[in-house]
């Protein structure tokens, strides 16, 4: 090879990664999409203070309820707050309750259904006795109960969505340790000695982490939903706490003088659930191995 055809040959290098990575890319739209929706909503709670335009608490009740300007981005609440820099921050409290519910739902969830799915018989039926007991409550119905017997509050609001998502996760750990345990590599490990315990957490719960993942993505738009809905009702988050779902509920008695109160909480809200969904499905495409 001379030296020319050398220096194309290497001018072509990089060349062809890049369009194999555009091509990866572009079989994978909905995985981007869901991952950039997601990373911007990262980006804005991680550098609130820098990006709000004013503290999310400071009132100014000269100026309330007044329409979006190039001081006030989204305009002012009733208190005179502005409501871009409460947006910013609710980013934030949001991730918090998508961060503690599917946390504990996953820490909970995850080894019942382990245990219920390697060990069977009359572990699987106690357990799966409970899950069945949750799952005849609707969701936000279970979660209304535990928050008014728990009291209106932003932790007891995540313990209360937490718990009405572990039996997604013990199903779902349940019926893939089902499947996995009659594998090959799970009978030579048992026929060489290895523990249950050790067979349930090195073998079984290692392999089935991709949907675990994939539902605690999906999860994930559901907590944010069923956060804001709770809020709305004044069952999550109390005031001046700047959290999307109460941002509405305070917005709804001022529909008819200013709409963007209720308005841009509600699009932040849709944006993280479509970000969440969509970077659900592109994992599940991704991590599926038929695929």
């Amino acid at each position: 090879m001379t030296a020319a055809e050398e220096t194309l040959s290497e001018m072509d290098a990089p060349r062809s990664r890049t369009s194999i990575v555009m091509r990866w890319l572009l079989r994978r739209a909905n995985l981007v999409l869901g991952a950039v929706l997601v990373g911007l909503i990262v980006i804005v709670a991680i550098f609130a203070p820098m990006i709000a335009t004013a503290q999310p608490d400071a009132q100014d009740l000269m100026n309330t309820l007044s329409a979006p300007s190039a001081i006030h981005w989204f305009g002012t609440d009733n208190f005179g707050r502005d409501i871009f820099s409460r947006v910013v921050y609710g980013a934030r409290i949001s991730l918090l309750e998508v961060v503690i519910s599917v946390g504990i739902s996953c820490l909970v969830g995850v080894p019942l259904g382990l245990i219920a799915g390697t060990l069977g018989k009359r572990a699987d039926q106690i357990i799966m006795w409970i899950m069945d007991i949750l799952f005849a409550f609707p969701g936000i119905i279970l979660a209304i109960l535990l928050v008014s017997v728990l009291g209106a509050s932003l932790f007891n609001m995540m313990l209360a969505i937490a718990i009405f998502s572990i039996p997604v996760y013990a199903r779902l750990s349940r019926n893939v340790s089902l499947g996995l345990k009659e594998m090959e590599y799970v009978e030579a490990a048992t026929a060489l000695g290895a523990s249950i315990w050790r067979v349930m957490f090195d073998h079984i719960l290692r392999n089935s982490l991709g949907p675990i993942i994939v539902q605690s993505t999906l999860t994930a738009g559901t907590v944010v939903l069923a956060a804001a809905s709770l809020s709305f009702l004044g069952l999550g988050a109390q005031p001046p706490t700047p959290e999307w779902g109460a941002m509405m509920s305070d917005g709804r008695n001022f529909l008819g003088v200013n709409v963007y109160l209720s308005l841009f909480p509600g699009l932040a809200v849709t944006v993280m659930v479509l970000g969440f969904n969509i970077l659900g499905d592109g994992l599940r495409d991704l991590l599926d191995p038929r695929s």
